[in-house]
């Protein structure tokens, strides 16, 4: 897992003051553009679906489209977008959250949601929680178990972790990289 863990980090680009000033960005552009760490990435996050033995990815907009969708295919199992409000077509579930100023809203389609399925939430990053705490409030209010979550990498001193173990109920966090 070391040598994974190498190249993913070494394909992570840090923009200074992006979005704003004093952020410090963690950019995958170059992850998703060299093949060999796209792959190794999506492989490793097959591994959690099965292991997990989720029969759905849900994927959290934007991002988490990208990694989610593959690894989908990958591991044999369904994909349901999750998506900023206002954005999916017909009937959906919406979830409202917390932001550090404000709020904000994300929504499913339900009927992609069953009480058979055992969903994993895959998104590149675990910041505040904020999102990935909602999504377990959606997947839940959909009839669905949560079997985890797993991210490409986690920002340890923004403590997501913390806010999202009760939204968890003792489902498996799996980051592959704590930074």
């Amino acid at each position: 897992m070391t040598d994974i863990k190498e190249l993913l980090l070494s394909r992570i680009r840090d923009v200074a003051d992006y979005p704003e000033p004093g952020v410090m960005f963690k950019d995958i552009t170059p992850l998703l553009a060299d093949p060999a760490a796209f792959t190794a990435l999506t492989d490793a996050l097959a591994e959690i679906v099965e292991r997990t033995g989720a029969t759905k990815i849900v994927g959290l907009e934007a991002r988490g489209f990208i990694l989610g969708a593959p690894v989908a295919v990958r591991a044999g199992v369904g994909f349901v977008p999750v998506r900023k409000a206002g954005k999916l077509p017909g009937a959906t579930l919406r979830q409202s959250y917390d932001l550090e100023y404000g709020s904000a809203q994300i929504e499913v389609h339900a009927e992609d949601l069953s009480a058979q399925d055992r969903v994993l939430v895959i998104d590149d990053v675990l910041a505040t929680g904020g999102t990935a705490e909602a999504s377990l409030q959606l997947i839940r209010r959909a009839g669905a178990q949560v079997a985890g979550v797993a991210v490409l990498m986690e920002l340890a001193f923004l403590d997501g972790r913390s806010r999202l173990a009760p939204a968890l109920d003792g489902a498996p966090l799996e980051a592959l990289l704590v930074v």
